[in-house]
C-alpha cells in the first residue's frame, strides 16, 4: 500500500495546483534557509573574529570553513524548515489529490483554515527541535560508531515526519479525538511513510519535492485505509 501511495503521489506532481504549492513553498523555504545561513555564519564570524585573526592570512580560510559549516547545518535543518512551510499550503495538495482520486471524500472534507495549518506547522517545528535536542546525547554517544548518529537521526525524524504528514490529511476529515485515535492506530504505516520521505530528504534535489510527495502519499494512505474500513 505504501509503494502504491508513493507512486500515485509522484504521478500527480505535474498537477497545476500541486506545482503551485511547490513553487510557493520552495520560494519561502529557500528564502528562510538563506536568511538562516547568512545569520548563522555572520553570528559565528562575529564571535570568532578575534580568535581567527591570530591565523593571519589563514583567517580567510577560517571564514570559508565557517560559511561551509553553516551551510551544512542549514541543510540538516532543511526538513524542519520545509515541512512547516509546506504545511501552510498542504491543504491544497491534499484537496487536489482527493478531487481526482477520492471525489466523495473530497465533498465531505472540511478545509483547514490557515490558522489551523499554521498551528500544526509550528507544533511540527517545536516537536522536531525538542525531540532532536532530547536525542542529542544519544547522537553524541553514537558518534564513535560513524553511522550510528545518522541511523538514529533518520529513525527519530521518520516517526515525527510520519505524524506530520498523517495529521495534514486527517485534519480535513476527523475532529480532535478521532484524529488522535487515527494517528495512534496507524502510526506504524505513517512511520514507514516518514522513513521513505526522510530518505527522499537525504537525496540532493529530490529533497525539494519530498514534502509534496509525502503529503500526496499520506493522502492516498489515509483514504485507502478508510476504504478498507481500517480505523475509519
Amino acid at each position: 500500500m505504501l509503494l502504491t501511495a508513493l507512486s500515485l503521489s509522484f504521478a500527480q506532481l505535474g498537477d497545476r495546483r500541486i506545482m503551485g504549492v511547490f513553487a510557493k513553498s520552495m520560494l519561502i523555504t529557500v528564502l528562510l534557509c538563506l536568511a538562516l545561513w547568512v545569520g548563522l555564519a555572520k553570528g559565528v564570524l562575529a564571535l570568532t573574529q578575534g580568535w581567527a585573526a591570530q591565523f593571519g592570512d589563514g583567517a580567510v580560510l577560517v571564514d570559508v570553513i565557517i560559511w561551509l559549516l553553516s551551510f551544512a547545518l542549514v541543510m540538516l535543518a532543511f526538513r524542519a524548515i520545509a515541512m512547516p512551510v509546506t504545511g501552510l499550503f498542504g491543504d491544497d495538495v491534499v484537496a487536489a489529490i482527493e478531487e481526482q482520486h477520492y471525489p466523495q471524500a473530497s465533498e465531505r472534507a472540511v478545509r483547514a483554515p490557515l490558522s489551523v495549518s499554521a498551528r500544526l506547522g509550528l507544533a511540527s517545528l517545536a516537536r522536531v527541535v525538542l525531540i532532536n535536542l532530547l536525542a542529542l546525547p544519544a547522537y553524541l554517544f553514537l558518534i564513535f560508531t560513524a553511522i550510528g548518529p545518522l541511523i538514529l537521526f533518520v529513525g527519530v525524524n521518520a516517526v515525527l515526519l510520519g505524524r506530520d504528514l498523517a495529521e495534514m490529511v486527517a485534519v480535513r476529515h476527523l475532529d480532535g479525538p478521532a484524529r488522535r485515535q487515527w494517528l495512534r492506530n496507524n502510526r506504524l504505516d505513517y512511520a514507514l511513510l516518514g522513513l521513505a520521505v526522510t530518505g527522499l530528504f537525504l537525496i540532493p534535489f529530490v529533497n525539494l519535492i519530498a514534502p509534496i510527495v509525502g503529503a500526496g502519499a499520506a493522502t492516498h494512505l489515509f483514504h485507502r485505509r478508510s476504504m478498507k474500513g481500517v480505523n475509519a
